[in-house]
């Protein structure tokens, strides 16, 4: 009986000391990973996976993004001259006036209106004749503003090809084209593009008095 009392101290310190290194080793491989010394293996916890990134919705259009039109611009198409002139927006609406004139006689006269809406903004326009005949007998044209970058402003036609599609681009402060796609039924798609300059910006006119802004960034 003494013999087996004097082996179980035997064994239990041998177990003991299998533990310890054991243990040991693991404190090792946790430092080896550059964990802190007191973490073992089993103790590491995997890092919080990373919240999935969400872009923020894009904001809607204003018509300040389009204020720059303000004024007055002439551009050349062929033969022809065509002059704008918009006013600033207010009320939630920028207006604007266009005519095409070729060896002085008036071709067209063309009235925009760019509305906001909740969804973002629309485009009206109406062609007549000098005579203020209306060319569009039931209802004026509309475009639903689709794309915009703060320089390039895309519009869009819902319900027919005339136009299918217009572009506004701006240049610099003194330029921007207007690009028309029109894509009547059965027809090949005709491109009008006309480079505007600005001949005065609503600032620099007289009637702006005194305090208005200088010429438009």
């Amino acid at each position: 009986m003494a013999r087996r009392h004097n082996q179980v101290p035997g064994r239990a310190a041998a177990l003991a000391a299998v533990v310890f290194l054991f243990a040991v080793a693991r404190v090792g491989r946790a430092q080896a990973h550059g964990s802190p010394a007191w973490v073992a293996d089993g103790d590491q916890k995997p890092a919080p996976a990373a919240a999935p990134s969400q872009s923020a919705p894009s904001p809607t259009p204003k018509l300040l993004d389009l204020g720059w039109l303000e004024g007055r611009w002439r551009g050349e198409w062929g033969p022809r001259v065509a002059e704008q002139i918009w006013m600033s927006p207010k009320g939630g609406v920028l207006t604007g006036v266009f005519s095409v004139v070729e060896t002085d006689k008036t071709l067209v006269i063309e009235l925009f209106s760019l509305e906001q809406k909740a969804a973002g903004i629309d485009f009206y326009f109406r062609h007549f004749t000098p005579e203020l005949a209306p060319w569009e007998k039931e209802k004026p044209t509309l475009l639903k503003l689709t794309s915009a970058d703060g320089k390039q402003f895309i519009f869009e036609n819902p319900t027919d090809g005339k136009p299918k599609r217009t572009v506004l681009t701006r240049v610099d402060a003194d330029t921007y084209t207007w690009r028309s796609e029109i894509a009547p039924e059965n027809e090949a798609v005709q491109i009008v593009e006309i480079t505007y300059r600005c001949m005065q910006h609503a600032a620099d006119s007289p009637a702006a008095g005194p305090a208005a802004h200088k010429k438009k960034s």
